[in-house]
């Protein structure tokens, strides 16, 4: 587990709507809506305590927020 510390910068949409793979169990999860699959750089906290810079990518809907965060890449530590 981790947790974001801060904002999320340099935030950019990479897929929308149909092109998320994932869309059918998101809508039948948290409900329907404009869904798109996102990602952006952060500070985030490990469970262990450690600090680093990574890319994280969520799934975020208006209405609904942004679910289910995953690190991509540890960029490096901060």
């Amino acid at each position: 587990m981790f947790e974001i510390i801060g904002e999320i910068h340099e935030v950019e949409t990479f897929a929308a709507s149909s092109g998320i793979r994932e869309l059918a169990r998101l809508q039948k999860h948290y409900g329907k809506g404009r869904w798109r699959k996102r990602k952006g750089i952060a500070t985030i906290s490990l469970s262990d305590g450690h600090l680093f810079i990574a890319e994280i990518h969520w799934y975020e809907a208006t209405g609904i927020g942004k679910k289910e965060f995953k690190i991509k890449r540890l960029l490096q530590k901060a």
